[in-house]
């Protein structure tokens, strides 16, 4: 395993490259995060003023949506931006390797660990590498696992063990369990499987794992397609809403503020257009920071719930956007959540390295990546978080993090990840599908 003090360590020649590519760039933008608009564009502008970025439906792609409606694409000469809805991450990774020249796209709203899979060749067809690089973190913690209606007297928490008993009883009389997330290796699938572990459940034996799209979750659990999932907003809200189901624990409430999407782009894309890149970056984070306003936040909710984007009742968004969460099934109301999405306050935007290094080591635990993987070289190539420290200047952005690790991380039932020390994490874990 990979000591993650040598990810920090030595110059980038990438990097040079770069900032010799955006020099010119750089000094023509304003360095406050609201410039007049079009002032990328008057200088040294970018190669090229168009990118083909994918969405699926869900609120942490809220800042795609905002830099295109406000404007904040534009701003920085960015100026032919399509910005499409992906009907499944499948699809996402599809139009990924396909490319803008080949009828797919050039980036994505992506789920972290992603770009990994798609560059190691992982989950593309015929196992073929895809090299992508990851500009940025698009938001923090804001997923949730919901269960459906028949568990409602269990009233289930970040506690898995009251679910084992349940799930083995439905087993003894014949039936079948399932868990679903959006792909396998992502996110989703590493929260859902993370519970289930912590309470004994082992996802590899003791329940069917199946990949449904996020917009399908809510329709599938209606007819019983399976026990318990794990998705973003609106979906675990909407389940809710329509006495399907209810919501077990928000995903913070597992690791407070974990890392979740991200924004990437094609390598080949980074590489020919650093400057365009760049401004699809600075455009993304204004975006973002415009997200995490409080006074935004019913106007954001107003925006997802265009059809365009996410397609779904405003009432099913806008609460959990604000950070009060009625779970259902009786459960407490919480307002003011500390486990609510954020979109820039805690450095939600800056992609760590060492979060990039949790979800390779979790991904060799359920065995998507090969334990004998070269984690530092693959993190150096693709987490591009010198270019976000790069953008983050241009826009006179404070607080920027010192490291790129956050440190020693603590989960919900006390297992530790320390960055330097991955192998002893794993090792502290009992059910594991890696030997």
């Amino acid at each position: 395993m990979t000591d993650f003090r040598t990810l920090l360590s030595g110059a980038s020649t990438r990097r040079q490259v770069l900032r010799a590519g955006t020099s010119a760039a750089a000094t023509m933008i304003a360095a406050k995060t609201f410039a007049p608009a079009g002032a990328f564009a008057q200088g040294a502008g970018p190669e090229t003023t168009k990118a083909k970025l994918g969405f699926i439906a869900l609120t942490d792609a809220g800042p795609l949506f905002v830099a295109k409606e406000k404007g904040f694409f534009d701003k920085y000469g960015m100026t032919e931006v399509e910005i499409a809805k992906q009907s499944s991450w499948g699809t996402t990774r599809d139009n990924l390797v396909l490319g803008s020249a080949g009828g797919g796209i050039d980036g994505a709203h992506i789920l972290s660990p992603m770009p990994y899979l798609i560059t190691t060749g992982a989950v593309t067809q015929n196992k073929q590498p895809t090299p992508m690089m990851i500009l940025g973190r698009l938001n923090v913690a804001g997923q949730c696992i919901s269960v459906g209606q028949e568990y409602a007297d269990l009233k289930l928490g970040v506690d898995s063990k009251p679910f084992k008993a349940a799930l083995e009883a439905k087993k003894a009389g014949g039936k079948e369990v399932k868990a679903a997330m959006t792909f396998p290796g992502g996110t989703h699938d590493l929260w859902i499987r993370y519970w289930l572990a912590a309470g004994g459940v082992d996802p590899n034996k003791d329940i069917q794992t199946i990949v449904v799209p996020p917009a399908q979750m809510v329709a599938n659990m209606k007819v019983g397609t399976m026990d318990t999932f794990c998705v973003c907003e609106p979906w675990n809200e909407q389940l809710k809403n329509q006495k399907i189901g209810y919501t077990a624990l928000t995903t913070g409430e597992l690791w407070d503020k974990h890392p979740e999407k991200a924004f990437a782009m094609r390598a080949d894309y980074v590489e020919t257009n650093p400057k365009s890149a760049k401004a699809l970056l600075m455009a993304v984070m204004e975006a973002q920071q415009w997200c995490e306003k409080p006074e935004n936040k019913q106007e954001l909710a107003t925006i997802c719930a265009k059809r365009n984007w996410i397609g779904a009742p405003v009432s099913d968004i806008d609460e959990r956007m604000k950070g009060n969460f009625d779970y259902g099934a009786g459960k407490p109301l919480v307002e003011n959540s500390p486990f609510r999405m954020r979109y820039w306050d805690d450095n939600a935007g800056y992609p760590y390295k060492s979060h990039d290094l949790w979800f390779i080591t979790e991904d060799q635990r359920w065995g998507y990546l090969p334990a004998d993987l070269d984690a530092k070289a693959l993190i150096d190539k693709v987490n591009r978080e010198d270019l976000w420290r790069d953008a983050a200047k241009d826009l006179g952005v404070s607080g920027v993090p010192a490291s790129a690790s956050r440190g020693v991380e603590k989960f919900f039932d006390g297992k530790v990840f320390d960055p330097e020390k991955p192998a002893d994490y794993l090792a502290s874990l009992d059910i594991k599908r890696m030997a």
